[in-house]
């Protein structure tokens, strides 16, 4: 049975474009429910009205009281039937109010193999740190900043001659082929969070 979605973005929704591609070529068993976008000038907003997905768009004063921000969004998640919330270029961090409500049902894509490179400039910082391998992850929101349990991650190098520029289109081809299958992994039942806060995988 299909899991049933909802997808936080910031800005342009590639990675939610990703998932609706992969829904669509049946590669994830999932239906999007709802998009919330935090700045009204997202153009994910565009790509979910295309694909006909409602859609929730927040501004700068609604995020001014944080806490009630993320009770509203909840609230409108639940509302719209989703069980599970996918950050797919979310530029906010999650907050009591959302993490009690999808408890262990958050699921985050962060730009770099955590725990190196967190924060929102992770793909700048592995450049300017001049490290050979990067990558992507996608693991589980809690209350500490890019620290929840990971369920997958893929290495991308970076390679002699790159711009930072050229390294970021790799990660981004790497997230969206890295986060529908991550997130099929979990629409199959197959991710469980074990009492000391790591990922198991079933066969």
């Amino acid at each position: 049975m299909a899991i049933k979605l909802g997808v936080l973005i910031s800005c342009s929704g590639t990675n939610l474009q990703a998932i609706i591609d992969a829904i669509a070529a049946g590669q994830l068993d999932a239906t999007v429910e709802l998009v919330v976008s935090s700045r009204p000038d997202a153009y994910g907003i565009t790509r979910a009205q295309q694909a006909g997905i409602n859609v929730l768009v927040l501004n700068k004063e609604v995020y001014k009281d944080r806490l009630a921000a993320d009770a509203q969004i909840a609230q409108a998640l639940k509302e719209a039937g989703c069980e599970y919330v996918a950050m797919a270029g979310y530029m906010r961090m999650v907050n009591a109010p959302l993490l009690e409500a999808f408890p262990n049902r958050i699921i985050n894509l962060h730009p770099a193999l955590l725990p190196s490179f967190k924060g929102a400039h992770a793909i700048q910082d592995a450049f300017d740190a001049g490290v050979k391998i990067t990558g992507v992850t996608v693991h589980f929101a809690n209350a500490e900043y890019d620290k929840g349990p990971i369920i997958a991650q893929e290495p991308v190098e970076v390679r002699e001659g790159d711009t930072v520029d050229d390294l970021e289109a790799r990660i981004h081809e790497t997230e969206h082929r890295l986060y529908p299958a991550a997130l099929q992994l979990v629409a199959l039942g197959r991710v469980t969070v074990t009492p000391d806060f790591k990922v198991s995988i079933a066969q």
